[in-house]
């Protein structure tokens, strides 16, 4: 088989008939990011979302960036309320805001919501979380606002809450990322923050009847982020050499809980590095250690089956580092389009075990030859002339 033959120019038909050629209609697509800010990646990913909501009927879009900070954008994309810098600033973590191909996302999804009667909706799926993590005092208090009734003084008192919260600033502790001591999590107040959150959630099911869908909505998401974050801090506290894996293992565990509550509002197009879109265990190093877990694509596949799709992204040439012509990306060099669509299944039967390619940069995550039977299909960007960190 010619390798042209796995593959077609990347284009709105190419998307179309790569979603026929799957077995059944996704909930989710997921684009996985083999490396974060690149922008050509992005404004690919424009077109495609653009293409999917005009042709294919998509109106969800899902980002790997904070799901509470994803409210202030999913708000102004429906209200236009505020101003687009405001949202950009306030509406995405790990500094994804400063993204121009994020920013025309943005501005295009609210003047397509002034111009139709079917909405968009924009949602974060990560976790609140750096490699630390933030206080869940916004999500146990809006939950607890949102469930204001006579049941609620019996779980805890506003004034209680705001006590055993304390200064956010203990919780937010960068440097308890490194340091487990340094870690609130295992405190007393952690601990009884922990049964208040899991009171808090069964009460949702309690008061469901009087609840809106949008409140039912926003209840389920506060309280999965708010025993989330808990229990993440938790694991923070801990000094086993399986702390690092258990907390990524959990915010891909967070991320996968979003994910399925995206599917709810599906089809939708998901944006997140492959390592957490992918179907198969997540290999990281880390220091001294090399950290395995499920990713989130994992996770939501065993729940959504065939209705989860992914496809992986992959760069040739990123500045002056060309991938050797024996790895998957060197093999991928050799199409004749810039930009490439590939259904990876055909390309694992056409080529022969290549190399695994080793990059000169370390933030750029090459595909494993051994796992292409895992991926429905791979965008690939032939050249990069620029990638630029934003921060």
């Amino acid at each position: 088989m010619n390798i042209k033959d796995t593959a077609r120019q990347l284009d709105g038909a190419g998307i179309s008939a790569f979603l026929r050629s799957l077995p059944a209609e996704p909930l989710l697509l997921g684009l996985g990011e083999a490396r974060h800010f690149v922008g050509e990646l992005g404004e690919l990913r424009n077109e495609i979302f653009r293409h999917l909501v005009e042709h294919e009927g998509y109106r969800s879009f899902a980002i790997e960036s904070d799901c509470l900070m994803g409210l202030v954008v999913d708000d102004y994309i429906a209200t236009g309320a505020g101003t687009l810098d405001d949202v950009m600033e306030r509406g995405f973590s790990h500094g994804f805001g400063a993204s121009p191909a994020n920013r025309e996302l943005v501005r295009w999804m609210r003047a397509y919501n002034e111009e139709h009667d079917e909405k968009l909706r924009f949602f974060g799926f990560d976790g609140p979380l750096e490699y630390w993590a933030a206080s869940p005092r916004q999500a146990l208090t809006a939950l607890h606002a949102l469930l204001d009734g006579p049941l609620l003084p019996a779980v805890v008192t506003g004034e209680t809450l705001d006590t055993l919260l304390g200064p956010d600033d203990r919780w937010s502790n960068e440097a308890a990322a490194m340091d487990p001591s340094q870690s609130i999590g295992r405190s007393a107040d952690a601990q009884r923050l922990r049964l208040i959150a899991d009171d808090l959630v069964a009460l949702i099911g309690t008061q469901a009847p009087q609840l809106s869908a949008e409140d039912r909505e926003r209840a389920a998401l506060y309280g999965r982020t708010a025993t989330g974050l808990l229990r993440y801090h938790y694991w923070m506290a801990d000094a086993s050499p399986a702390r690092w894996t258990r907390l990524s293992a959990l915010r891909d565990a967070m991320m996968a809980a979003n994910l399925r509550a995206v599917a709810e509002h599906g089809p939708a197009l998901v944006f997140a590095g492959n390592l957490h879109l992918q179907r198969n265990k997540s290999l990281m190093p880390f220091g001294d250690q090399l950290l395995e877990w499920w990713s989130a694509g994992a996770i939501t596949a065993t729940h959504l089956g065939d209705r989860y799709a992914f496809l992986a992204s992959a760069f040739g040439t990123v500045a002056d580092d060309a991938p050797p012509p024996d790895t998957v990306e060197g093999i991928l060099s050799t199409l004749p389009w810039d930009h490439s669509l590939v259904d990876a299944r055909r390309l694992a039967e056409a080529i022969t075990m290549p190399d695994p390619r080793v990059s000169r940069d370390f933030a750029y995550f090459p595909l494993d030859p051994a796992q292409l039977d895992m991926i429905d299909g791979v965008v690939f960007l032939k050249f990069l002339k620029q990638v630029v960190e934003l921060s």
